[in-house]
């Protein structure tokens, strides 16, 4: 009876992780470039005892979950620090919490009080060099596909040339590339570090990405997820009383 426990107690683990999982992405379903947080199946693995297998198995997570890379929708804004990938590619940020570089596809930009370019985030958009990327006050921006930004300053004589004001870093991955979330849930390869920049995305000014997760996909995940759970729920109650059954059997006649 125990093995029969045990699977469903372990079943109800790793749908509880999935939980978790569904509610980050419907939380994030709104945040501009957003990525789908993947399951992660893992392996199963047998007990052992002895050297010798058992029949009791465990679903395990094996290493970092995976994320949906799709192209989220894209939605025109009209605002000049508004930006989106177009199709492959990634942005680099230095998180607000420090740490290492990571990569996002999130490009609502602004410019913060002491001149740095921020997303809504809050974090720190970088050049090619892995630099903060800092803009004097302007009057006009224009953002090429390529990542180029080009200003008028705010003290520019009137009709005069647009300037370089930075360039955002861009890269789109080798297909050899595994990227995956960290603990900060910021996007980096599998070791914490970014690939090299490579200037390859293309990049639409006036527009926004929105995330890629499905609403109705997730809400009928969840549907399943609470069918699965009454159904382990049921398969502990039962295992419970045919343990009980089974102690009754073996019960001395006199007790």
């Amino acid at each position: 009876m125990d093995r029969m426990i045990y699977t469903a107690l372990n079943a109800l683990s790793t749908q509880r992780d999935q939980r978790i999982t569904q509610a980050q992405n419907l939380a994030n379903m709104n945040v501009p470039g957003f990525r789908r947080d993947l399951a992660n199946e893992g392996r199963t693995y047998f007990a052992e005892a002895l050297d010798t297998a058992k029949v009791r198995a465990f679903q395990t997570e094996t290493g970092s979950a995976g994320f949906l890379t799709d192209s989220g929708p894209l939605q025109p804004t009209g605002g000049e620090l508004d930006i989106a990938v177009i199709d492959e590619g990634y942005l680099y940020i230095q998180p607000d919490s420090g740490g290492e570089p990571a990569l996002t596809r999130r490009g609502d930009m602004r410019r913060s009080l002491d001149g740095v370019l921020v997303n809504g985030a809050g974090e720190t958009m970088l050049d090619p060099n892995m630099d903060p990327i800092e803009l004097q006050e302007y009057r006009e921006i224009t953002i090429t596909d390529i990542g180029e930004i080009w200003i008028v300053p705010s003290n520019a004589e009137p009709g005069a040339a647009p300037i370089l004001g930075g360039t955002l870093a861009t890269v789109i991955p080798d297909e050899e590339t595994v990227l995956r979330k960290s603990s900060d849930g910021q996007i980096r390869m599998e070791d914490g570090t970014v690939p090299n920049p490579n200037q390859l995305a293309k990049i639409n000014q006036g527009a926004l990405e929105g995330s890629n997760v499905n609403t109705v996909e997730e809400l009928i995940s969840s549907i399943e997820m609470q069918r699965n759970f009454e159904l382990n729920i049921r398969l502990v109650s039962n295992a419970s009383k045919l343990d009980e059954a089974s102690a009754r059997l073996l019960r001395s006649p006199d007790s």
